[in-house]
């Protein structure tokens, strides 16, 4: 029961919720930094522009561009091999429409590359992960807008030209299946019906396969992956009804990985368009396109899982998501009414393999949870070990019984960072504890957690020590 020679241990973060320096040497605004913030039973409110009088959780976030070198260097004291972060667009492009790259902002990102392989930590890049250009959803009404797709691929080609000699792994687009749950913060649209929503989805599908070949025909070294938001289902009972509404919830889901892993719509697809009236308005060359700019692997979050019924109305209140599902009598549940269930997370990656036989990467997962200072300043966070140990269990008994071929694991939020559904802080995820409380006060110190050690022993005897 072992993990592989050469397994990616790592920590997971996106930029637009640990970055901070929202304004700083050329950055635009992106759709993240009109979120304010929420509350334990209230999700993010999204602002028609940036006022002065109002706080943005994300304006500073734990200002990770400027203390890359410090949370970096802390990375490596746990031992890891890599860590999956984003790009922010905006930052390269401020509002997406320029015909040249800031140079500043690529320049930040080649020194985060540089310090992280100074301590030989792999670089796991998305390239978009829940922000846009402000700009292009102002004017263009995001992803709905073709023009987009062109805007993304020059953000692309700059990106992967410049850091193809760092950066192996690649993911497009951040839990893309999103889409169906929240316009906004996938698609860069403030409302959009079904129609706008899959037409923009394609417009998405056709932007990463761009992605994709471009990265196989310049530099045939490099991994593009693709980002599926872990929504996983069991039937609430064996009814054949609640069966059947799990078979269907699970379909709206993977259409998004089945699109990416295969190459081109499937018959359920066209099937599900024909029943909703919807008409994806195509280009000439798009389906040569996709089938072209198939992904190499596919990467995931988990956190949960939920249960399909044909008939209980009762649904699980998930604050800050619109994820919807019977609740699960059998599982317990987190401060944020998430179900917690470790053997999900081996049903999930063989659920996955089945479907696409293809590697894998768990790239977010966690407990979100209020964490005490002692007296003392030690944080004992041993209902996080706990979660993390049992969930990384599963994943070794995946590996060795049913022969899943996983490339890396991350934990999200491996240092405390902004809450994307709520804005806040007080709900943290890392090993790392940053000073820092929902008002948008505190010294931003770091300081490692119980947890932080623990996930070090990890590491360092490759998954073995889990207790």
């Amino acid at each position: 029961m072992r993990f592989p020679e050469g397994f990616l241990w790592g920590g997971a973060t996106a930029a637009n919720q640990c970055e901070g320096a929202w304004n700083v040497d050329g950055k635009g605004p992106s759709t993240a930094d009109i979120a304010t913030v929420g509350a334990i039973d209230k999700p993010r409110i999204y602002m028609n522009e940036i006022k002065d009088d109002v706080y943005y959780p994300n304006h500073e976030a734990v200002d990770f561009y400027h203390h890359y070198k410090e949370d970096i260097k802390l990375f490596a004291q746990m031992g890891y091999k890599c860590y999956r972060m984003s790009i922010a667009w905006a930052r390269i492009f401020p509002t997406g429409e320029e015909s040249e790259p800031n140079e500043a902002g690529l320049q930040f990102y080649d020194d985060v590359f540089d310090e992280l392989l100074k301590y030989g930590i792999e670089p796991i890049v998305t390239m978009n992960h829940y922000e846009t250009p402000l700009y292009l959803m102002d004017n263009y009404n995001g992803w709905s807008n073709r023009k987009v797709v062109d805007y993304f691929e020059k953000y692309t080609k700059v990106i992967l030209d410049r850091y193809h000699k760092k950066v192996k792994y690649w993911m497009t687009f951040n839990e893309i299946n999103s889409a169906i749950l929240n316009p906004l913060f996938s698609l860069a649209m403030r409302e959009a019906s079904l129609q706008e929503v899959y037409q923009a989805s394609h417009h998405q599908f056709v932007a990463s396969a761009k992605a994709v070949k471009y990265a196989h025909d310049h530099y045939p070294d490099l991994q593009v992956g693709m980002m599926y938001g872990g929504i996983f289902s069991y039937p609430h009972t064996c009814k054949p009804e609640d069966v059947m509404a799990c078979e269907k919830d699970m379909d709206r889901y993977l259409y998004f990985p089945n699109v990416m892993c295969r190459g081109y719509y499937d018959n359920k697809a066209k099937a599900f368009w024909k029943k909703n009236n919807i008409n994806i308005k195509m280009e000439e060359h798009d389906e040569e396109i996709l089938l072209a700019g198939k992904v190499d692997y596919i990467a995931f979050s988990y956190y949960m899982t939920m249960c399909s019924s044909a008939g209980i109305e009762v649904k699980m209140n998930l604050v800050g998501s619109s994820i919807d599902g019977a609740e699960n009598p059998y599982l317990k549940k987190t401060d944020w009414d998430l179900t917690i269930d470790p053997m999900g997370l081996r049903y999930a990656l063989n659920m996955l393999y089945d479907r696409y036989q293809l590697p894998m990467m768990i790239v977010e997962n966690g407990l979100g949870a209020v964490d005490t200072v002692e007296a003392d300043g030690i944080i004992n966070d041993d209902y996080r070990i706990d979660y993390l140990s049992k969930h990384i269990k599963e994943m070794r008994t995946a590996i060795n019984e049913d022969g899943i071929p996983l490339l890396a694991y991350t934990t999200w939020g491996c240092i405390d960072i902004i809450a994307a559904g709520t804005g806040e802080m007080k709900k943290r995820y890392g090993q790392i504890y940053v000073d820092r409380d929902d008002a948008g006060n505190g010294s931003m110190k770091r300081t490692p957690k119980k947890s932080f050690y623990w996930y070090k022993d990890v590491i360092a005897s490759n998954g073995e020590n889990l207790e």
